[in-house]
């Protein structure tokens, strides 16, 4: 039930009921893969910069493969989405108050990592920062037209390809 889990399926174009695979949590993913429970691991969160420390190596990079496959755009990972029943308002402010807050740890980077440092796994400052860098960004603070064409075509190639139940009509609040 993750968008790391659906761009899995679009890459290798099988719905996940034509897979064999083997649900642990993140941090075990490695654990799996060196015990040959699982062949292969989909990489999430600060595997993605620790993977090769743990002698591991990469079958396919998905961010790459989807940039390469739409025109370089970016891999929509995550987000954060309120339901249509609140008044736009509502919609509003809960985006602003998002905004802010997202806008106040780029402001305060240093800080910011610094109190994710208590709860990173194994990793030092330098890697850290790295890996708040890769998801506390312009990115995060705005999705552009480039972001929201992404998750436009990103949720509309799994609904032509049947991996989700119905089209998704999106609206972005802005």
């Amino acid at each position: 039930m993750t968008s790391a889990f659906l761009a899995l399926q679009l890459w290798l174009g099988k719905p996940a009921s034509e897979i064999n695979y083997l649900v642990v949590p993140f941090d075990q993913i490695f654990q799996a893969v060196r015990s040959s429970r699982a062949e292969v691991g989909l990489i999430i969160h600060e595997g993605q910069l620790t993977y090769q420390k743990e002698g591991l190596q990469v079958c396919e990079d998905l961010g790459a493969w989807w940039g390469r496959e739409n025109e370089g755009l970016p891999l929509p990972l995550g987000g954060n989405v309120i339901h249509k029943r609140f008044a736009p308002a509502v919609r509003r402010t809960v985006s602003d108050i998002l905004t802010a807050s997202i806008q106040y740890s780029l402001d305060h980077r240093a800080e910011a990592v610094q109190h994710a440092l208590q709860y990173a796994r194994d990793m030092g400052r330098q890697l850290a920062d790295q890996f708040v860098g890769m998801y506390v960004n312009h990115w995060t603070l705005d999705y552009g037209a480039k972001g929201r064409e992404s998750i436009r075509r990103f949720l509309g190639q799994a609904f032509e390809r049947g991996l989700i139940p119905h089209r998704q009509e999106l609206e972005f609040v802005a």
